[in-house]
This record gives C-alpha cells, sequence and structure tokens, in this order.
C-alpha cells in the first residue's frame, strides 16, 4: 500500500506482499464525491499470480493442526482489535457509512468472527459406524479445500467482475466460490464455474418483509423497524424493505413510524451524532433514486424523505452521495418497488387485514432471505414463521445471530448456508474411508 500527496495508492497482497498493478481505478469517497484513492485494476496475470501462491501454500497450511489454526486466527483478531479504531475510519471513509457503524458493528463483527471460528475448529467431530457382521468399521474425514493465514494463504486482489472476477471464477485451481452480492452477478458465477463443478456457496439479495400484527409492541417494533428499514443506509441484504401492518393499528403506526424516520440525521460519516452516511457510489443513489420516481409514477404516496424532505448537509458534503430515509405508502405489491431490491434507505409501508392474506403477500416475491414477525401471540409467531418462504425469521427483534445457526436464503436469494457446522461442510470435502479387520 503506497501514499502519495494526494491520494492513497492500494496494492493487490499475493504470497505475503504488497504487489503494484499495471492500471489502477478511481475510487471515490461516498461522503464528499472525491477521488481519494487509487484501487489495482486487475486481470487474469494478478489472478494466476495469487491462485499460484495459494496453491503452493495449501498443503503446508491444510496439515497444521486446528489448534494451530486456531491460535494463528485469534492472533488476527487481537491484531485486528488493536488497530480498531483505524480500521473503522477506513471503512468509514472507503463506504460512506457512519464512523460509528463501522466502530461498533463492523470491525467488532470481523474480531468476533475470528474468534469464533478460531474456537469453533476445535471442536468438530467426524462419524463412524460399525458392520460386525462383515468385520469393518466406517468413519469419515474431512479434508480442507480452502487455505488459511501464512504467506501465500491470504491473497487480495483488487479489481473489476468482468476481468478479475471472471478470471477467478473460471480457473480451474479454484474448487469453490463463496459470493455475496446479487443475483444478477451470481448467474453469471454458476454460469462461469459449471463446466468445473464448482461448489457454491451465494449469498444473495433480498426483499424483505417485515410483518406487525395488531398485537405488537410499537413501544419496541417502531423503532426496531427504523433500525431494520435504514441502518447502513439500508445497504445491509437483511434490511427490511416491505412493512405490512394489520390494519386495525395501521394509521398510528404511520404516524408514529414517519415522526421517527424524520428524526434520523443524515449527514458527514465522522459525526457521532449522524443516524445515516453516504449511499456506496453516485450511480448506486441515482438508481435508488429513481425507484421513489417510478413509485410516484405508479400513484404511491412518499410519506418522507427523497423529494419531500430538504437535505441539509455540511459544506464539505455537498458533492456526496446523501439521501434522507425515505417511506412509501399506497403501492401495490406488483410495484417495482415492492418487487425489486433496491438496497437503500427506502421502505414501503402497506396495511392488511388476515393473517392468511399477509403470508401469502409477503412470500409474493422472487426472494427470500429474512423476514421479521411482530406479534405477542405466541402460536401466531410459530405459526407465521414456518409458513414464510425465508432462511432467516426474525421475532420481535432484528439482526440477532448466533453463528452457531445456519445463515442464507431461498429461491432467488441463495444457494447454500453459512455458520459454523455449514461452513465446515462447505470448506471440506467428506471422506468415506472403510477399515476391515
Amino acid at each position: 500500500m503506497a501514499h502519495s500527496k494526494a491520494l492513497l495508492v492500494l496494492e493487490n497482497f499475493i504470497a505475503g506482499k504488497f504487489v503494484p498493478c499495471s492500471s489502477y481505478i478511481d475510487s471515490y469517497n461516498p461522503s464528499t464525491g472525491d477521488v481519494y484513492c487509487r484501487v489495482p485494476d486487475s486481470g487474469k496475470e494478478e489472478v494466476e499470480a495469487a491462485v499460484r501462491a495459494a496453491k503452493d501454500a495449501f498443503p503446508a497450511w491444510s496439515s497444521k493442526s486446528p489448534l494451530e489454526r486456531s491460535r494463528i486466527m485469534n492472533k488476527l483478531a487481537d491484531l485486528i482489535e488493536h488497530d480498531l479504531e483505524e480500521f473503522a475510519q477506513a471503512e468509514s471513509k472507503d463506504q460512506g457509512k457512519t464512523i460509528t457503524f463501522a466502530r461498533t458493528v463492523d470491525i467488532p463483527r470481523a474480531v468476533y468472527n475470528l474468534r469464533f471460528f478460531a474456537s469453533s475448529i476445535l471442536h468438530h467431530t467426524t462419524e463412524c459406524t460399525e458392520m460386525a457382521s462383515m468385520g469393518c468399521v466406517h468413519y469419515t474425514s474431512r479434508e480442507p479445500v480452502g487455505v488459511g493465514m501464512p504467506h501465500g494463504v491470504v491473497n487480495v486482489v483488487f479489481g473489476m467482475g468482468a476481468k478479475a472476477g471472471e478470471a477467478l471464477v473460471c480457473h480451474p485451481d479454484v474448487p469453490l466460490i463463496s459470493f455475496t452480492g446479487s443475483t444478477l452477478t451470481a448467474q453469471r458465477i454458476t454460469e462461469k464455474s459449471a463446466p468445473h463443478c464448482k461448489k457454491l456457496s451465494l449469498e444473495l439479495g433480498g426483499k424483505n418483509p417485515a410483518i406487525v400484527f395488531d398485537d405488537a409492541d410499537l413501544s419496541q417494533c417502531i423503532p426496531t423497524t427504523l433500525r431494520s428499514s435504514f441502518a447502513n443506509q439500508g445497504e445491509i441484504c437483511l434490511c427490511t424493505s416491505r412493512i405490512f401492518v394489520q390494519r386495525g393499528i395501521y394509521s398510528e403506526f404511520m404516524k408514529r413510524f414517519v415522526a421517527e424516520a424524520k428524526k434520523w440525521k443524515v449527514g458527514n460519516p465522522s459525526d457521532p451524532t449522524v443516524n445515516m452516511g453516504a449511499l456506496i457510489s453516485k450511480e448506486h443513489l441515482e438508481k435508488v433514486r429513481s425507484y421513489v420516481k417510478r413509485a410516484q409514477a405508479e400513484g404511491a404516496k412518499i410519506l418522507c424523505g427523497e423529494g419531500v424532505d430538504s437535505l441539509d448537509l455540511p459544506a464539505g458534503n455537498q458533492k456526496g452521495y446523501f439521501m434522507l430515509p425515505t417511506i412509501i405508502t399506497e403501492v401495490r405489491d406488483e410495484s417495482c418497488c415492492m418487487q425489486e431490491e433496491i438496497f437503500g434507505p427506502v421502505t414501503c409501508v402497506v396495511a392488511f387485514d388476515t393473517e392468511e392474506e399477509v403470508v401469502e403477500r409477503a412470500n409474493g416475491v422472487k426472494y427470500g432471505l429474512a423476514a421479521t414477525v411482530w406479534s405477542s401471540n405466541v402460536g401466531r409467531v410459530h405459526r407465521v414463521a414456518r409458513r414464510l418462504q425465508s432462511g432467516l425469521v426474525w421475532t420481535n427483534c432484528w439482526l440477532v445471530r448466533d453463528l452457531n445457526l445456519p445463515f442464507g436464503g431461498m429461491k432467488a436469494s441463495g444457494i447454500g448456508r453459512e455458520g459454523a457446522k455449514d461452513s465446515y461442510e462447505f470448506f471440506t470435502e467428506v471422506k468415506t474411508i472403510t477399515i476391515k479387520h
């Protein structure tokens, strides 16, 4: 990683060394709209070098005991935690998110994940069966597919999907692909990887519903649903973008929900009092705004946010990619705003009458990542959770994760699951061994 007087210039990290690239891409600070960094525009050559480094490192790393690997992962967690503030500042500047979110969520979570899996790898067991009549014992072993921390184990290659991404996906020595991103990109990955029969784990988009029944505790529901709709500018795959409110409390919910949304402060991400920072890019901001315009053209009503309220920004952030929390109502289920992933601070709120009706409407999209249910009726909570076509269902809460349990979506929201057991199975190949005695 090199520094010039004006710009930070990133380099690829291959075989334990920072490696310059022959061409670079401008990277913009979302909160100012200015170029602040140059990123390698890598291609086949850089990908080939990274794959070769990983392949060379694999024998030694995969032969290390779980305890040795656990110690290395814990050491990496310690190093990140030691420089947590520096990582948080870099993440906020690069992504446009608030320093508070990066400082209290993103970087601590990275530390937690490393420590969790450092512990998890010490406790896996394998299967064993006996066929006494045949004098045989069968057992399974798990062979690692990925690699870890010494030189060549972790390689970082920057680049665009069409060049670096495609070279990586198509490389014959890359046995599996774990991808988080859009469904459209995942379709391309699936097509390109199919001739090589690669293992895939795809965590994709969502159009996540929140269902608020008339016995919900609104004092808990409203602040949590504000977070689930607008946290990190709505740029979380698990964010709520469709809110179904039972008709008996619809007016009360809307009055309180809109009033609280208008209190959210949008501005300079380094300001600790700000609730929302900037969206990731100018192009994405325009895309999100276009959904609001299309909703208006379809006859929907914008209750607050984009096109309704004024956005007051500091002088240094006037060119940044900011947008106010936006609430849309009187929108049809067939609308693009109710069917397509927007991935921004926009949520639609509609009324419903019956449980049967709302389950059918909540399931009426191609996605199935996450859902939330708000009700004090325990029987209803279990009943609705079972019927929702979502990989995750939260009831009376949001974004509460246990890494022991599976994470992933149904339908167009992905393939495979992540979590202690699921990740272990994905990143290893199982082998059955039979011993006759």
